[in-house]
């Protein structure tokens, strides 16, 4: 390492067209060059790549976005709302994907941390004896030689890849906030994907912290766990500090189920902060894979939320082939109600003309003024067009999304009976045999729809054509014997069908129909959670209906079934996060005080083995406000065993750098470096550089912590940071950028996922026009090395 300090090179640039909202809210991508901002006042957040370019941008007229946060594998950007809900927008669109309601509807609580972690899961199970693998070669005696895990293979097949891929559904005729998700192919891909074989063994875990002191966890992308409260924690600390606790910290490690949440008090002017380990034990020995579970559950509720979808679709198209016919019916029944012989139906007097061939005065200015060449040609389109697109959604959307929904709960019925005898897993097999049992009754009736579409279709071609020649017949006098001879060739039968069955009154309206609140409500609750098969109460009333006896009208509807199968299912998914959240645990809280008002904060979390024995160190630093050349370390030790926390102890350590030099930011990169963004006081807003802090090695010293009390600090630099000679720190700078003065930094570790990633920095500029992302060295663990610092942790690329 030379005396000069090395200059950072350019990893990449863009200039922000609509500047960033002050408050920090920038996000850096962690796999893929990409850097998230928000703009136009708070209500869009903007995906930008270097040079200026705008990837996508996901706007709420009504609500500002208030936190960011991209997930470790780069795939969701978290965007926590000022409407307390989160939206995970895809790496492929900008469409919100999943919708995570934080808090209460109506609440003044706000979102105001939000933080992604992986944790590798922990298997005790027999199957990872080595007895119980086999060997590949055992199998195919051709293949290499390498351990295959068969009863891990077993377990998460994807069986659901082997089926045709899901239709995209209309972007037209749907509702909600799943309006857009379902309308392309890609976006289907990105949602039903299936689960990677890396993540077979992890589960991904985003904690959310609200301003009222709430810790909401959710796993696998947007299975909730549930919403904690520091004021009723079951922890090991009878006496929570009071007041409201906001989170404002979080580290974790892959290889710890332990979590560090990092808590200050709500209110001006914060001396401590809170050191709260979290213990999510479901991680380290769960009841069920964990991770298997979490994949089918979202899975299920992704295909719930198409299914909702596909049904409000349908309901459009059922809607479309009855209006338009429904406005032409009506412009004739009050004439044929007031005709001199006694009134008369629509469905009478066409009947009457279909056996005899006289037309009625009425019906005859009917079809010639009122309905005519124009109008029957829009009536022949709307039934078509909408019998026709009802059709492709029952059988390319709605019968193959059940076919999957089977699937998975048939995969969720086979671990409820094997461990449900002896384990609490939150749900029972007759549980989801009923929820199979509703999948039946939606396939059934999704079955008995296509055949009645079908029937209609096929009924209402040859009565429009009838009616075609009829409306001819008496438009044109002069080609009556022509139109005589193609009417001989006609098949009367199916149109007296098509008038008395379909025409007026559809037996589609069984299924599609409005029925009153009333009806709705009764029916659901003579179902409730038990009783008899529904599969088989709903033969019992659709015979009822075909007897023309009192019958439930509620229960055939299509969207009845998706609603009530809906709500059955979310039950069950709540009781499943409720077993699940009884195992999160709450250890010992350690409060980090030196004295001072606390101005900036950070958190990492290191994992250490001795023994067989899983530990971790916490590490805090702190700066204090209107102080910015001095840092404040805390190290925290957490044993851990069998995955829950015991009692934590802490030592401090103080950095001071030079008086002319002052901290703008500052941030944990890995488990060996603290970087430190630096400014000098004499050039206001002129950055001088970058430094790295080996906060593990054997310079830096750490003494017993003093509740309140400053410790001792080690000076690591002279006032030219370009020359440091502290063992201490290395020191960087960046390239000299006319107009640019760094205010805010994010760092990322390096990754390989997407691309050869380094070690970055991203330095939001001065008046969040624009960014500046500068890549780290690859070989300062050696430089550090030939220093002659020991205890450096982990590797940066680990």
């Amino acid at each position: 390492m030379t005396d000069a300090a090395a200059e950072l090179p350019l990893f990449s640039a863009s200039k922000l067209n609509a500047a960033v909202v002050p408050g920090g809210r920038l996000a850096c991508n962690p796999v893929i060059d990409l850097t998230a901002s928000v703009a136009d006042g708070g209500h869009t957040v903007c995906i930008w790549r270097a040079n200026d370019q705008l990837v996508a941008g996901h706007t709420e007229r009504n609500q500002k976005a208030d936190v960011l946060r991209w997930k470790e594998d780069g795939q969701f950007l978290a965007i926590g709302w000022s409407d307390a809900v989160v939206r995970l927008i895809g790496l492929e669109s900008s469409k919100a994907v999943y919708h995570i309601r934080v808090c209460e509807a109506g609440s003044s609580a706000k979102i105001d941390f939000i933080a992604w972690s992986r944790n590798a899961m922990t298997r005790t199970s027999s199957t990872d004896r080595p007895s119980s693998r086999l060997r590949s070669h055992d199998i195919f005696p051709d293949e290499k030689r390498d351990l295959l895990d068969l009863p891990h293979e077993l377990t998460f097949l994807e069986v659901e890849t082997a089926l045709p891929k899901i239709s995209p559904l209309p972007v037209s005729g749907g509702s909600g906030d799943d309006i857009f998700v379902f309308s392309t192919t890609s976006s289907l891909e990105f949602v039903f994907r299936p689960m990677r074989p890396e993540d077979a063994d992890a589960v991904h875990v985003m904690v959310v912290g609200t301003s009222d002191g709430g810790i909401h966890l959710s796993i696998y992308d947007s299975f909730v766990i549930g919403t904690f409260r520091f004021s009723n924690l079951p922890s090991g600390d009878p006496s929570p500090p009071a007041p409201v606790l906001q989170l404002c910290g979080h580290a974790s490690h892959p290889n710890v189920s332990t979590h560090a949440l990092l808590l200050k008090p709500q209110g001006p002017k914060p001396v401590s902060l809170y050191l709260w380990p979290m213990d999510l034990t479901f991680v380290h020995d769960s009841a069920v894979d964990i991770s298997l579970l979490a994949s089918k559950m979202t899975t299920m509720q992704n295909l719930l939320r198409y299914l909702k979808q596909a049904q409000s679709h349908m309901a459009t198209e059922w809607q479309s082939t009855r209006e338009l016919p429904g406005r032409f019916l009506n412009a004739v029944k009050e004439d044929l109600e007031k005709m001199e012989k006694g009134p008369m139906t629509i469905v009478q007097a066409l009947s009457h003309t279909v056996v005899t061939g006289h037309v009625h005065p009425p019906l005859e200015e009917w079809l010639t003024e009122s309905l005519n060449d124009r109008n029957h040609k829009r009536w022949e389109k709307a039934v078509v067009t909408g019998l026709e697109n009802l059709r492709s959604l029952v059988h390319e959307n709605f019968i193959p999304a059940l076919e999957r929904c089977g699937i998975i709960l048939s995969r969720l019925l086979g671990i409820a009976r094997f461990h449900e005898s002896h384990k609490n897993i939150g749900f029972t097999s007759s549980r989801i045999s009923r929820l199979m049992d509703m999948v039946s009754c939606l396939t059934v009736v999704a079955n008995k729809i296509l055949l009645l579409v079908m029937d209609e279709l096929e009924h209402f071609s040859v009565f429009s054509i009838w009616l075609r020649l009829e409306i001819d017949k008496l438009s044109s006098p002069n080609l009556v014997d022509e139109l005589t001879e193609k009417e001989a060739t006609m098949d009367n039968a199916k149109v007296l069908t098509y008038i008395q069955r379909y025409l007026v009154s559809s037996p589609l309206a069984l299924y599609f129909d409005e029925v009153t609140s009333e009806d709705y409500t009764r029916d659901e609750a003579l179902l409730g959670d038990g009783g008899g098969s529904l599969l088989e109460i709903l033969d019992k009333h659709l015979k009822r209906q075909e007897a023309g006896q009192p019958y439930m009208k509620a229960l055939p509807r299509v969207d009845f079934l998706v609603n009530y199968l809906t709500s059955r299912a979310n039950s069950v998914f709540g009781d499943i996060a409720e077993a699940q959240k009884q195992t999160v645990r709450f250890g010992q809280a350690t409060e980090l005080s030196v004295g001072l008002e606390i101005g900036r904060q950070d958190v990492h979390l290191c994992s250490k083995g001795k023994n067989g024995e899983t530990s971790a160190l916490a590490f805090t630093a702190v700066v204090p406000k209107g102080d910015g050349s001095r840092v404040y370390l805390f190290r925290t030790a957490i044993p851990i065993r069998n995955g829950k926390s015991g009692d934590t102890s802490t030592t401090t350590a103080g950095l001071e750098l030079p008086r002319d030099v002052t901290i703008l930011d500052f941030k944990f990169l890995d488990d060996s470096s603290l970087l430190i963004l630096c400014g000098m006081k004499s050039h206001i807003g002129q950055p001088t550089g970058l430094l790295r802090i080996a906060y593990q090695s054997s310079g830096l010293s750490f003494s017993a912590y003093r509740q309140g009390t400053a410790p001792s600090v080690v000076e690591i630099g002279t006032p030219d940071l370009e020359k440091s000679t502290n063992k201490l720190c290395m020191s960087f700078r960046f390239p000299k950028t006319a107009g640019f003065t760094p205010v805010q930094m994010e760092v990322e570790r390096a990754n390989k996922a997407r691309g050869d990633i380094p070690n970055r920095v991203c330095l939001l500029g001065r008046g969040n026009a624009q960014y500046r992302t500068y890549a780290l060295p690859e070989d300062w663990e050696m430089d550090m090395a030939g220093l002659g610092l020991g205890g450096t942790g982990s590797s940066m690329a680990a």
